[in-house]
């Protein structure tokens, strides 16, 4: 009878709200050609600057297409996941400002706004069909938001691109040239193509290359966008089969979906078919690391979505993230402030009460001796003031609530998924080493 109960408390907490089971055709379709193809790209190191970072270095399957990190080790680091370290011999200049996000469900047609601010979108008004910082460097030919997003990684100092004048492509990124001959997406075309087996790849996926077009970096990353679309699609999670008429979710799961979807609020922000309503929203979250501001800048505030907008009312504002998977893609938050899911509800649902109870040994961090220290915005009241100012009252959650909300959100995993359908390729067309 308690079964029954609750079941019938989370049917009707969640009857208008209760998004629509996902489909293929809320996907993008990917020929295998493609996806097979980026699968090499994606953990090929040939793509950065010298040659020691792919795109799993900081999206591996082994910690949820995430990195296990609170601020990632790009160029500089030795190593994988939580024990990536500094290299004492050439190390980063700086941790890598925001917490690596998961990359799950990006394929599907929903997903038009990428990154922690939103600083790349879909904009059909705008002759490359995005509005993105790299504006007048945009070119014609990237096929999705999810492949154009790729330009950025590969032109990072922190990230892939290597420090000013290690190799060609930082120093072709330092000195402003990104498009055409000689800049770093040429740079980095023309190293894919000098491989045979690359341009066999090439060819069998895009008709135009086998047709004797040259390589571009658009191929390149739509390639890889394509391979994110199929490996990491997520919709076969309990939730998605109880969607599809399945089995209901247990007596804990269904008593926190009823809290999620109700009174507990989550699924204000937290709505539709991947729990996002793709919108951002100042949440009152720890400021761990260098931030965005830039490397001249005293400061190492993370002001978020009004970067990009330059209107006040975005400050500290970010991005709301999907949440399938959500309990294996730890540490949460943008700058990855939290390793506890249980404490980052806590906080996160009544963000008010302010960060003065943040403990910071949640935060995973591996040594280094940068620039700016990584509690340079907590240290400071002014700072912190300004962060807690812009959120909204929320609310209390008991640890009981919390418990059932987290079994509601472990029923969002899709285990196939993490694990990836292509998998770990043994190695790459580079011959250059695979993190595994």
């Amino acid at each position: 009878m308690r079964l029954a109960a609750v079941l019938a408390l989370a049917a009707t907490a969640v009857r208008a709200e209760m998004p629509a089971p996902v489909s293929d055709a809320d996907f993008l379709l990917v020929p295998e050609a493609e996806s097979r193809l980026g699968q090499l790209l994606f953990y090929d190191p040939i793509l950065s600057g010298n040659r020691n970072i792919s795109c799993a270095t900081c999206h591996h399957p082994r910690f949820a297409t995430s990195d296990g990190l609170s601020l990632g080790l790009g160029e500089g680091g030795i190593g994988l996941g939580p024990d990536r370290r500094a290299d004492p011999e050439n190390p980063p200049e700086q941790r890598i400002p925001r917490n690596a996000p998961a990359l799950f469900n990006l394929g599907a047609r929903e997903f038009t706004v990428l990154f922690h601010d939103g600083r790349i979108e879909a904009d059909p008004s705008r002759p490359s069909g995005f509005r993105t910082p790299l504006e007048e460097e945009m070119v014609a030919g990237f096929a999705s938001v999810l492949s154009a997003q790729t330009m950025f990684p590969v032109l990072s100092a922190d990230e892939m691109a290597g420090h000013y004048q290690e190799n060609d492509v930082s120093t072709a990124v330092r000195e402003g040239l990104i498009t055409g001959e000689g800049g770093a997406w040429d740079i980095l075309s023309k190293r894919v193509a000098a491989i045979p087996a690359y341009r066999e790849m090439f060819a069998a996926a895009y008709p135009e290359i086998a047709a004797g077009r040259e390589i571009a970096f658009t191929d390149i990353s739509n390639a890889i966008a394509g391979f994110i679309a199929v490996e990491w699609r997520a919709d076969d999670s309990a939730f998605d089969r109880m969607l599809r008429g399945g089995v209901p979710l247990a007596e804990r799961a269904a008593e926190g979906m009823a809290l999620f979807y109700g009174d507990a609020g989550c699924s204000e922000c937290h709505s539709g078919p991947f729990q996002t309503d793709h919108g951002f929203h100042a949440m009152g979250e720890p400021q761990l690391g260098p931030g965005k501001a830039e490397r001249f800048e005293r400061h190492s505030r993370d002001t978020g979505r009004m970067r990009v907008t330059n209107r006040s009312e975005d400050a500290y504002a970010f991005r709301t993230p999907s949440l399938r998977n959500v309990t294996a893609t730890g540490p949460w938050g943008h700058a990855g402030a939290w390793s506890d899911l249980a404490a980052f509800l806590a906080h996160h649902a009544d963000p008010a009460v302010g960060l003065g109870d943040y403990d910071r040994s949640q935060a995973v961090l591996p040594g280094l001796d940068a620039t700016k220290p990584d509690w340079a915005v907590l240290g400071s009241a002014d700072e912190v003031a300004e962060i807690e100012a812009a959120v909204q009252p929320g609310r209390t959650l008991s640890s009981e609530e919390i418990a059932a909300i987290l079994t509601f959100l472990d029923t969002l995993s899709d285990p196939a998924a993490i694990k990836g359908r292509l998998g770990v390729p043994g190695t790459v067309p580079s011959g250059l080493p695979v993190e595994r």
